[in-house]
C-alpha cells in the first residue's frame, strides 16, 4: 500500500466519522518558541489549550513535520527521519477517551478490501499510563486484545506533554510487533526495536504548570475542555504496510536512495557503514526539499541553518561513498518525483527549489575544497614538528569557520597517517551545543505565556477597522500590566491593553505597526507596539502618559495618519518592485522576505547574482512608470482557491486562512494576497528611489528602497553634492564623472611614483643593513626596525634582497616596520639557515605573538602582525633569542 494511500483511506475514514479535514501547515511553525513544527498538535495548540475557541469540533489531517532532534541517529534506526508525516485526528471538548480508542481499533484492523489499513490484531500491543484504569477497561471493551497485550507504563513514556506549561494529559501508544526475527518477546516495555509505536492517543485534560522535567511538573486543574490529540506516523506504517525493514525504503523515501545508490556504483546491503550513508542521503534530501517547498532557505542561522545543515550532511555522505562532483541535480529531481502525488507544490515550484538546492551545493564544495587546503596545511605543520596528531581545536576551527565536517577531517588525517584529538573536538563540540541550549533556554524563558489572552479570545475576534477609518470607538476589554491581568493602568506605567475594535494596525506581512493614540474619558494612551499574540486577537502595548485608564472605559483608537499614510505608500511600493523584478527577471525572482514601514522598503528575492547597474535602473523606472500610470489599487476578500485560481501569488513563509485578501494593483500586473494598508491609487506611492542591492544568502538578493517624501529628500541631497562637485570643479555636470576620473587617474599615478621613489630609497638601505649582521648561535641575522614602509610588499623586497648580500652563510633576515599604521614583521631565510633548522613561519609566528597578533607562512619567507607598534624592538629581539635558544 503506497503512502500516499495510507494517508487518503485515514482521511477518508475520519471523514465519514464527522470530522473536518484539515490541510496540512507550513513547516514554519508559527509559535515562537519552535522553529518547525516538530509534531502533528503543533499547529493546534491555540485550540487544544483554549487560548483560542476551535473552528470545529472534530478534526483530521496528515501534518508535515521536521525534528532533528535525535539527527545523528538517521539511517541507524529504521524509524528515524528528520522529515515525516503525522496522521492526526482531533476532539476539541467533543468525544474522549472511548471514540478515540474505538476509531484507533476500528481503522487499524478493518481489512484492506473494506477500506481499512488491514493489520492483524495478534500483532497488536498496547500502553498506557499506569494509573489509568479507565484506559484499560476501554480497550478491553472496544478491541480483541487480550489483557496481557495491553501494558501500564510509567510518566517517562505514557504522560505527554510539550515540556513547558500548558495542555498535558495520560496517553495510550499502539505498536505493531515485527516478529521474533527483529528482536526479544515481552512487548513494548522491553523497549526493543522489534516493537514499532504507530499510534499515540493523548488524552488531553489537565493543564500544568513548574514544569521541572519530563516527569516533574504541578497539575493545577482541568483545561476548559477534554481534549483528544492522536498522532499516526505515517512513515512507520508505510514500511510495514510495504513489507520493507525501515522507513527509508518506502514508496516516498527509497527512489532518492537508488539513484544515490547508482551515482556511487556501490550496492545497498552490503557495508553498514555506507547503508547508513545512503539512508542519511535519501532522508536529507526530502527534508531539504520538503523544507525548501514551504519557504526556507540556507542561511548561517535559525531554520536556515538546519537546513544548510542537511544539506551539507547529504553532500557529505555522498562524498564518503566517493562521489566528489555534484549530485544534487539527479538527487533533488528523484525526490519530486517521489513526493509529487502528495505535495504537487514540489512540481509546480521545480526551478526555485532546485536553484537553491544547486547553488548551496556548489557553494559547499568550495568549501570542501578550501577547507582540504586548511587541512593539509595542518597536516604538514604538524609532520614538520614530529606530531602523530591534529588538535581537537584545529578540527573544531575546521568545523565550527569552514563547514568542514568532522568525518572528512578524521578520513583525510587518517590517510596522512595521523589521529586527530578527537576527545579535544567533542569537548568544544560540547561546549558550543550548551552555549546554544542555554540560549534557546534563555530564549524560550523570555517568551509570554499566551494562556493570559485565553479569556480575551474568548470574547471573539478583535474587529480590525483600519482598512477605511483612522478612529474607531470601541471599548476597553483588558489590560496586562507586568504580563499579569490588571483592572487597570496609571499615568507612567506601560500595559497591554485589549479592545473589542481598533483602527490600529497590527505588525505582520512586513509591515511594521502602525503608531497612534488610544484615547477616552480622562486619559491618553502612546501606542508603543500593536502585536497578534494568538490567532484572532489585536493586543496595544501603551504608556499611560495622562489620567488612569480601567477596564470597561470607553476607548477610541486613533491611528497617525502622516505615519499610516507613508507606511501604505511604502507597502504599495513593495508590491510594485516586487512586479517590476519578475517583469526584469522572470518568474522565478519571488519574494523571500519584506519589511515596509513609513518612506521605506526593503525587499528580499530568490536570485543567485548581483544584478547590474542597468538592471537596477529598469527595475526602477518599471516601478516608477507604474507609479506615474496612476493604477488602481483594489482589495477584494475570497477564499484561498479562489485567489490561486485568480492567479493570486501566495507567498512563501507567510500563512494564509480560509478567507484571504487579495490585493491587485493594475489589475494582474500585481496581484498578491496581502492583509496590509495599501494606498488606492499608484500614483499616491509619489516615488520609488533604489538606493541598496545586496546578498542575503547563496541564492537571495536584497534591495532597499526610500519611497514618498524620503525619496524626494535623498535624491535631493544627491544634487546638493554634484551640485558642490560641479561647482568646486568649476564643469558642467555631464562632465563631472569624467573628470572624476581623471583625478582618480591622476592620483593613482601620482601614487605610483611615490611608491617608486620610497622603493628606491628603501633599496639604497640594503648594504648598510646587510652590513649590520650579527651573530646569533650558528646564524647570521639581520634584525632591524625600518620604520615607516607603503605595504608589506616593500619589506617583503627589502628583506629578500638584504638576505641575498649574506651569501652562504647560515642567514636571517627579520624586518620590522608600519604599514598602514600597523606593525609588521617579514622573515626570510636562505637555504643554509633552512637547512639549519631556521624556519621563517614559526619565526614569524613568535614576533607577531609579542606584536599582539598573528602569523606565519613558508618555511623561507614570512609574515607576521599585531596592533602594538611600539613593541616591534622586542619582538625583532624574540627571533634572534629563538635562533640562539635552537642553536643552544
Amino acid at each position: 500500500m503506497k503512502t500516499a494511500e495510507i494517508a487518503r483511506r485515514y482521511l477518508d475514514y475520519f471523514e465519514k466519522k464527522g470530522h473536518t479535514i484539515v490541510p496540512s501547515a507550513s513547516l514554519v511553525s508559527d509559535d515562537p518558541a519552535l522553529l518547525f513544527t516538530v509534531a502533528g498538535m503543533v499547529p493546534f495548540i491555540p485550540y487544544l489549550s483554549g487560548d483560542v475557541p476551535a473552528p470545529y469540533k472534530r478534526a483530521a489531517d496528515n501534518q508535515k513535520c521536521i525534528r532533528t532532534n535525535d539527527i545523528e541517529e538517521v539511517g541507524k534506526t529504521p524509524r528515524h527521519g528528520t522529515f515525516f508525516q503525522m496522521l492526526g485526528n482531533w476532539s476539541f471538548g467533543d468525544y474522549f477517551k472511548k471514540d478515540a480508542i474505538r476509531y484507533a481499533w476500528e481503522l487499524l484492523t478493518t481489512p484492506d478490501e473494506d477500506g481499512g489499513l488491514g493489520f492483524d490484531p495478534k500483532d497488536l500491543w498496547v500502553t498506557v499510563y499506569e494509573e489509568d484504569d479507565e484506559a484499560i477497561q476501554l480497550w478491553l471493551e472496544h478491541s480483541t486484545l487480550p489483557e496481557e497485550r495491553i501494558q501500564r507504563l510509567g510518566k517517562d513514556t505514557n504522560y505527554w506533554t510539550t515540556g513547558l506549561p500548558g495542555p498535558a494529559g495520560p496517553c495510550s501508544e499502539i505498536f505493531f510487533d515485527r516478529g521474533p526475527a527483529y528482536g526479544i518477546d515481552g512487548g513494548p516495555a522491553t523497549d526493543d526495536d522489534r516493537y514499532v509505536e504507530i499510534w499515540n492517543l493523548v488524552f488531553m485534560q489537565y493543564e500544568i504548570t513548574n514544569v521541572r522535567s519530563k516527569y516533574e511538573f504541578d497539575i493545577i486543574g482541568d483545561l476548559p475542555a477534554q481534549n483528544i490529540d492522536t498522532g499516526m506516523g505515517l512513515e512507520r506504517v508505510a514500511f510495514i504496510k510495504q513489507g520493507v525493514d525501515n522507513m527509508y525504503e518506502t514508496d516516498q523515501v527509497r527512489p532518492v536512495l537508488d539513484k544515490a545508490v547508482e551515482l556511487s556504483g556501490k550496492r545497498y546491503g552490503e557495508n553498514h557503514e555506507d547503508d547508513v550513508r545512503f539512508r542519511v542521503v535519501a532522508d536529507h534530501i526530502r527534508s531539504s526539499l520538503m523544507l525548501l517547498s514551504d519557504g526556507v532557505t540556507p542561511a548561517n542561522d535559525g531554520r536556515g541553518y538546519i537546513l544548510r545543515r542537511l544539506m551539507r550532511r547529504a553532500i557529505r555522505s555522498m562524498r564518503l561513498l566517493g562521489v566528489d562532483g555534484p549530485t544534487f541535480a539527479e538527487l533533488f529531481a528523484v525526490s519530486r518525483d517521489a513526493m509529487k502525488e502528495s505535495y504537487p507544490v514540489v512540481e509546480t515550484d521545480y526551478a526555485r527549489l532546485a536553484q537553491y538546492a544547486l547553488a548551496e551545493e556548489a557553494t559547499f564544495l568550495r568549501t570542501l575544497a578550501s577547507g582540504s587546503e586548511i587541512l593539509d596545511t595542518s597536516i604538514e605543520s604538524a609532520k614538520s614538528t614530529q606530531s602523530t596528531a591534529l588538535s581537537g581545536s584545529q578540527a573544531f576551527l575546521l568545523h565550527d569557520t569552514y563547514g568542514f565536517p568532522i568525518d572528512l577531517t578524521l578520513e583525510i588525517a587518517e590517510e596522512a597517517g595521523l589521529t586527530v584529538d578527537r576527545a579535544g573536538f567533542d569537548t568544544l563540540m560540547k561546549e558550543q551545543r550548551d552555549r546554544a541550549k542555554a540560549d534557546a533556554r534563555s530564549r524560550k524563558g523570555q517568551l509570554a505565556d499566551t494562556s493570559i489572552y485565553r479569556d480575551f479570545r474568548a470574547l471573539g475576534e478583535t474587529v480590525f477597522t483600519g482598512y477605511t477609518d483612522l478612529e474607531t470607538e470601541s471599548r476597553i476589554l483588558g489590560i496586562l500590566v507586568d504580563g499579569a491581568p490588571a483592572d487597570r493602568a496609571s499615568q507612567g506605567q506601560i500595559a497591554e491593553v485589549i479592545v473589542a475594535e481598533t483602527a490600529l494596525y497590527a505588525e505582520s506581512g512586513g509591515q511594521v505597526a502602525d503608531k497612534g493614540v488610544i484615547v477616552g474619558p480622562g486619559y491618553e494612551l502612546e501606542v508603543l507596539d500593536v502585536q497578534k499574540p494568538v490567532p484572532g486577537l489585536i493586543s496595544h502595548t501603551v504608556e499611560v502618559t495622562t489620567g488612569e485608564v480601567a477596564v470597561g472605559h470607553v476607548a477610541t483608537t486613533v491611528v497617525d495618519a502622516a505615519n499610516r499614510r507613508a507606511a501604505a505608500q511604502a507597502h504599495s511600493a513593495t508590491h510594485l518592485v516586487h512586479a517590476a523584478l519578475r517583469d526584469t527577471l522572470g518568474k522565478s525572482a519571488t519574494q523571500a522576505g519584506s519589511l515596509n514601514r513609513a518612506g521605506y522598503l526593503r525587499f528580499d528575492f530568490s536570485w543567485g547574482q548581483a544584478l547590474s547597474p542597468e538592471t537596477r535602473s529598469e527595475i526602477e523606472e518599471i516601478a516608477n512608470n507604474a507609479v506615474r500610470d496612476d493604477l488602481e489599487v483594489t482589495t477584494r476578500v475570497m477564499s484561498l482557491d479562489e485567489a490561486k485560481a485568480a492567479g493570486a501569488m501566495a507567498l512563501f513563509g507567510e500563512k494564509y486562512g480560509d478567507t484571504v485578501r487579495m490585493v491587485d494593483i493594475g489589475g494582474p500586473w500585481s496581484r498578491e494576497l496581502c492583509a496590509g494598508t495599501h494606498v488606492s491609487s499608484s500614483a499616491q506611492v509619489g516615488l520609488i528611489n533604489l538606493v541598496g542591492e545586496s546578498s542575503v544568502g547563496a541564492s537571495n538578493r536584497r534591495v532597499e528602497a526610500l519611497v514618498g517624501q524620503d525619496a524626494f529628500r535623498e535624491l535631493a541631497a544627491e544634487r546638493a553634492i554634484v551640485s558642490q562637485l560641479t561647482s568646486g570643479l568649476k564643469i558642467p555636470r555631464d562632465q563631472l564623472p569624467a573628470r572624476i576620473a581623471e583625478l582618480q587617474a591622476n592620483l593613482k599615478a601620482a601614487e605610483k611614483k611615490i611608491a617608486q621613489f620610497e622603493a628606491k630609497a628603501l633599496g639604497e638601505r640594503v648594504p648598510a643593513l646587510a652590513a649590520a649582521a650579527v651573530s646569533a648561535g650558528a646564524y647570521r641575522v639581520v634584525a632591524q626596525s625600518v620604520g615607516t614602509v607603503g605595504s608589506a610588499d616593500d619589506l617583503r623586497s627589502l628583506a629578500l634582497q638584504i638576505r641575498e648580500r649574506l651569501g652562504s652563510d647560515a642567514g636571517v633576515v627579520a624586518l620590522g616596520g608600519a604599514a598602514g599604521g600597523r606593525p609588521v614583521v617579514i622573515v626570510a631565510t636562505n637555504d643554509a639557515a633552512r637547512a639549519a633548522g631556521a624556519k621563517a613561519g614559526l619565526l614569524a609566528k613568535t614576533a607577531a605573538g609579542v606584536l599582539g597578533g598573528g602569523g606565519g607562512g613558508r618555511d623561507d619567507v614570512a609574515q607576521g602582525g599585531g596592533t602594538d607598534a611600539s613593541a616591534l624592538p622586542t619582538a625583532l629581539t624574540s627571533i634572534v633569542s629563538a635562533l640562539e635558544g635552537a642553536t643552544a
